[in-house]
């Protein structure tokens, strides 16, 4: 059996399609935190497991039986190490097979703060003795694309990422990725860096969202306090505005620039191009 972390989010969803093309449904087990969240996947037959990463016991139970796991990481940044190190504990007591773990880009070299509690995971992995597979995943697209609109709005798209270039993918990309690592033979101990297979600078990114739309959109690059600031009044809790401001700040130093290709390679074929995705945000689909 396949065990997925984080199952009812939207990577572990994407994780979870790609595994029915080649998995039995009884054979995939959705490890969340709130089961309703997860009626649709246990409609499709896939196990539904709760367990929570602050209840050890809880997650012990859900990883009964498991070959392989995915843990993606923990959305509760300050709170990641401890959280994995549950799950990491939870595996071994399991006997599982495989762990595959959701990192970051360069996790060991990264200037992105995000990074520490990255590292740390990869270590207590490591020091585990299960056999692992180590996802460093670089940026999803979608984190810029969901700015797409509000710049059309206002005919600016800020930032703080300066003349970084951003190798970026869909996350489906790296769904499908994740799925690869745990069906195909792979090598135990593999650290991918996985990446997009073209990058693009965010004055790249408006100039092109100009042109598909249009309308005027000019970048604007911003001090991280200033950026920080213009996120949190545009709605963005304090939290996800500081992630994201240091983010940029991060990709401005390289941080979020990989042309290794082994995202392609992973999935066997090229990534999904930044540029593929901006229709549907410049003009997204109409619901009746």
């Amino acid at each position: 059996m396949i065990a997925i972390t984080g199952a009812s989010g939207r990577l572990g969803r994407l994780v979870i399609a790609t595994l029915r093309q080649s998995v039995p449904a009884e054979e995939i087990v959705a490890v969340v935190r709130n089961p309703r969240n997860a009626e649709d996947l246990a409609a499709q037959g896939i196990q539904v497991r709760q367990a929570d990463y602050d209840q050890p016991d809880t997650l012990i139970n859900a990883l009964e039986g498991a070959d392989k796991l995915l843990l993606i990481s923990s959305s509760e940044i300050g709170r990641r190490v401890a959280q994995h190190r549950a799950v990491i504990n939870a595996a071994k007591h399991a006997n599982v097979g495989l762990l595959a773990y959701t990192s970051i880009l360069h996790a060991n070299t990264s200037p992105l703060p995000l990074a520490a509690e990255h590292q740390e995971t990869e270590s207590l992995i490591q020091a585990s003795d299960i056999p692992f597979v180590i996802l460093r995943n670089g940026w999803y697209s979608e984190n810029y694309l969901a700015s797409v609109p509000a710049a059309l709005q206002h005919g600016v798209f800020y930032g703080s990422a300066g003349d970084g270039r951003i190798a970026s993918a869909a996350c489906a990309d790296y769904a499908e990725a994740a799925a690869a690592a745990l069906t195909q033979a792979v090598q135990p101990g593999r650290i991918y860096e996985l990446a997009g297979d073209e990058a693009y600078t965010l004055a790249e990114l408006a100039h092109e969202i100009s042109q598909r739309a249009e309308t005027p959109v000019q970048y604007q690059n911003l001090p991280e306090t200033e950026f920080k600031s213009a996120l949190v009044a545009a709605g963005l809790p304090e939290g996800l505005a500081t992630l994201l401001s240091e983010s940029d700040i991060g990709a401005s130093k390289g941080g979020l620039f990989d042309d290794s290709h082994q995202l392609s390679q992973l999935i066997g074929r090229r990534t999904t191009p930044v540029y593929d995705q901006l229709q549907s945000a410049i003009q997204p689909p109409s619901h009746p």
